[in-house]
């Protein structure tokens, strides 16, 4: 079964691929790929208009406000589930791109150990374990994994109420809002965290590479793999040279020139 996911993953990245490039400079690795990216964005969108459709259906004071955007009451209502089934297909193949990356290790329960000290960030580098992606990124994976589930069993009945009857719609209709609000939850720390809290991660999706020192800060396992150098000693080797400068711009400024 993985292997059919790896061939299938590995020849939708090269047609898509075939379509843009990503180019990566000296000091930056290939972090996502375009096909990646591609995936990435359209998740987003879809979810985007799923939420803002979704809202103006369930939320009567942003009625007047959000429905105009999709044509009105009706089309909103018309627009939501097909919105919601494109969220739901292209996370679908998301999930199948990075199956492997975001499978649990016993590295990401130690990972889990020390959230706190994440949180805090209170360490200038990650632990050395740590690889494409960390503890903490995995379970917002599989927790948006398990509502995309949830919201798409629970929205089917609320779809078609006249086939499922009126106590399933109901039932739908709370577990539906409760899958609605995990995501929307994850989806402002997911920004949070791709944006503030870690400079450099929101040109991953956008340029698909990041730069040397971002990796061997964040996920020294992958910038080991993918450079073969150790990632603390270059973090070191960078740290020294920034302190040079320093005591250098300093000397320049104590003795300036005639």
């Amino acid at each position: 079964m993985s292997g059919a996911i790896e061939r299938f993953d590995e020849r939708a990245r090269a047609r898509v691929g075939a379509y843009g490039r990503t180019v990566v400079h000296d000091d930056e690795l290939l972090r996502h790929p375009v096909y990646t990216r591609v995936l990435h964005w359209t998740v987003a969108a879809f979810f985007v208009l799923a939420l803002l459709s979704g809202f103006a259906i369930y939320t009567p004071w942003l009625f007047r406000w959000l429905t105009p955007i999709f044509g009105g009451g009706p089309m909103t209502r018309l627009l939501h589930p097909w919105f919601s089934l494109g969220f739901v297909v292209c996370f679908t193949l998301q999930v199948l791109n990075w199956l492997q990356p975001m499978s649990w290790t016993r590295d990401d329960s130690r990972w889990m150990r020390r959230l706190r000290e994440y949180v805090a960030n209170t360490e200038p580098l990650e632990p050395e374990y740590v690889d494409f992606f960390n503890a903490g990124q995995k379970m917002y994976f599989w927790a948006i994994v398990a509502s995309a589930v949830v919201f798409l069993i629970s929205g089917i009945p609320m779809w078609f109420p006249e086939t499922f009857g009126r106590p399933a719609a109901a039932i739908g209709y709370v577990l539906h809002d409760i899958a609605a609000i995990v995501m929307l939850v994850g989806f402002i720390v997911h920004i949070y965290e791709g944006t503030v809290s870690q400079p450099g991660t929101f040109q991953s999706m956008t340029q698909g590479t990041v730069e040397k020192r971002w990796a061997w800060t964040h996920h020294p396992a992958w910038y080991r793999r993918a450079t073969g150098r150790d990632p603390r000693d270059d973090y070191e080797r960078a740290a020294r040279r920034q302190s040079e400068r320093r005591v250098e711009a300093g000397t320049q400024l104590r003795n300036p020139g005639p």
